[in-house]
């Protein structure tokens, strides 16, 4: 990997590139949806793209060893946002972890490739007044993605793209029962989560991962480190975007601060953001865009008052069920090698039940006194769909003042109800014949009463870490992107992150979020004709 260096002055850039003054585009954050987006910009060698990223490299074995991914949480990896104490999670207040490093969370996260349903998908379009972005749409941007290492499909799979994708290679014998044992209850089993699986009413299935020899293959590493020596791609790590620059209403640039120096850097196209649910709609709200009631009593300037910045938010909920195994079991790809997304009503546009599995158990600190067995393994009994909605809040004008996140999990009395129906599935699955040789007990839940089960449903509650809807795509007054990203009111800024989600996908959203960026470069792309 290209080696960090000190250039101008104390800016820091990657590859052999120098920081220039000014670029065609700057893409704010190097996530999933930003690498991708800078990435497909930089194709063009005529075009200049500036590729910020907070956080610095991710040449660290906590990052590329797949079984280690559990040790950048709470690292200076991590974000390390922390959502507001919750009167529905008994008080808890539960971190809300983000990847804060080259590759963004794709460099942190279990490494689980998800597509999504194909109605999630369908239901962009819809909010977006255009079929680009429907499920047949997006299923050629995956293909052009993926390079699939698993069971040909001509019409669902892509080879030969940026991202190395492969099914769960010599999976433990607890992932294999999780299938077989699904198959028992009922639960069709397939190949790969992707595909048909995510067409009808789910399934299960070992999980699709971005594991390549054994080490972890990023966004970053897919898209950016293969045009590091680019001179039209420039990457800057440890620089905070703290708010954009204005002409009137245009966009023109960004303000950047390491440190205590900050500077401006000027973008004569366009600006993106791609800075996460959390940090697009702060930097959005302390430039002047947001809910005038939220920008008016920190004194920020109303450049355009849009009511829907960060507001929305969402993000898959799950319950962790624990069970005792009779010996030690091995943990392979990282640990989540199986996963199960389910309509308990055939009815349902998409799947309500989203299980992961982890071969390990954790509990949470509220729960731990029950007693985490020595050797076992968990199932995250999640829900695809919850209805609860949170918000975030400036706490003050400036890019140090943090985000209040009132992420309001549970607050929505369906998903209690729908909690204890999917605990209850990991349970049934639990006592299925293909985990006799397996299973010494349960350890978490076990036997409650309803009003037992609702105080455990609510100590255990914990976040996937799939945060997104904060500056969603649609036209109604709470909008914030229409279906070419744009920010309404605002010119030459476009949002491409989790946060223009309409509603979160049924299931994990960096591969929604890599399609997100596919689809930025492509709009952005027809309207400067590059």
């Amino acid at each position: 990997m290209s080696t960090i260096s000190n250039i101008s002055g104390i800016r820091p850039t990657l590859g052999n590139s120098q920081l220039a003054d000014r670029y065609d585009f700057i893409v704010c954050g190097a996530g999933s949806a930003g690498c991708a987006l800078a990435g497909r910009l930089a194709e063009n060698p005529s075009v200049s793209v500036l590729l910020i990223e907070a956080g610095g490299t991710d040449d660290v074995p906590e990052v590329l060893t797949p079984g280690q991914w559990p040790l950048n949480l709470g690292s200076e990896r991590d974000w390390q946002f922390v959502a507001q104490p919750n009167a529905h999670l008994n008080q808890r207040a539960i971190p809300l972890n983000m990847g804060k490093v080259l590759g963004g969370s794709s460099s942190i996260n279990v490494m689980v490739w998800a597509r999504g349903h194909q109605n999630d998908w369908d239901h962009f379009a819809q909010e977006a007044d255009d079929e680009a972005w429907g499920y047949r749409s997006v299923l050629e941007i995956y293909r052009r993605i993926e390079d699939w290492q698993g069971a040909p499909d001509a019409i669902r799979r892509g080879v030969g793209g940026p991202v190395h994708v492969d099914t769960a290679r010599s999976p433990q014998p607890v992932a294999m029962a999780m299938v077989q044992a699904a198959e028992s209850l009922g639960i069709p089993a397939f190949d790969s989560p992707n595909g048909s699986m995510m067409e009808g009413r789910g399934g299960v299935a070992l999980n699709d991962l971005i594991v390549k020899a054994g080490l972890r293959s990023s966004m970053f590493r897919s898209y950016i480190l293969p045009r590091m020596d680019q001179p039209n791609l420039t990457v800057l790590v440890h620089t905070q975007v703290t708010r954009l620059v204005f002409n009137g209403t245009t966009v023109v640039g960004v303000e950047v601060m390491q440190g205590s120096h900050r500077t401006q850097i000027m973008a004569d196209r366009e600006v993106i953001l791609s800075m996460g649910a959390i940090n697009t709609p702060k930097v959005l709200m302390q430039s002047g865009i947001g809910p005038e009631t939220e920008l008016r009593p920190h004194g920020i300037p109303v450049i355009q008052h849009l009511p829907g910045v960060g507001r929305n938010h969402q993000d898959h909920v799950s319950f962790g069920c624990i069970f005792e195994s009779k010996q030690p079991l091995a943990v392979g790809n990282g640990g989540s090698e199986a996963t199960l997304y389910w309509k308990t009503d055939p009815s349902l546009d998409t799947p309500d039940v989203f299980h992961c599995q982890l071969e390990f158990p954790v509990a949470t600190p509220e729960t731990a006194h029950r007693g985490v067995p020595e050797h076992g393994w968990m199932v995250f009994a999640g829900l695809a769909h919850p209805k609860s909605r949170g918000s975030l809040h400036l706490t003050g004008s400036d890019a140090h003042h943090p985000v209040r996140i009132e992420a309001n999990t549970l607050s929505h009395p369906d998903d209690v109800r729908s909690a204890m129906a999917t605990i209850e599935i990991a349970r049934e699955m639990a006592r299925a014949p293909a985990f006799s040789h397996l299973l010494k007990r349960e350890a978490m839940p076990g036997d409650l009463s309803a009003a037992e089960m609702e105080s455990y449903i609510r100590d255990s509650a914990v976040t996937f870490w799939h945060q997104a809807c904060t500056a969603k795509m649609g036209h109604d007054s709470m909008s914030v992107v229409n279906g070419r990203l744009q920010v309404y009111g605002v010119d030459r800024l476009r949002i491409a992150d989790a946060s223009i989600m309409p509603n979160v996908p049924s299931g994990n959203t960096m591969a929604p979020c890599v399609v997100i960026g596919e689809r930025a470069a492509e709009i952005i792309k027809q309207a400067h004709g590059i």
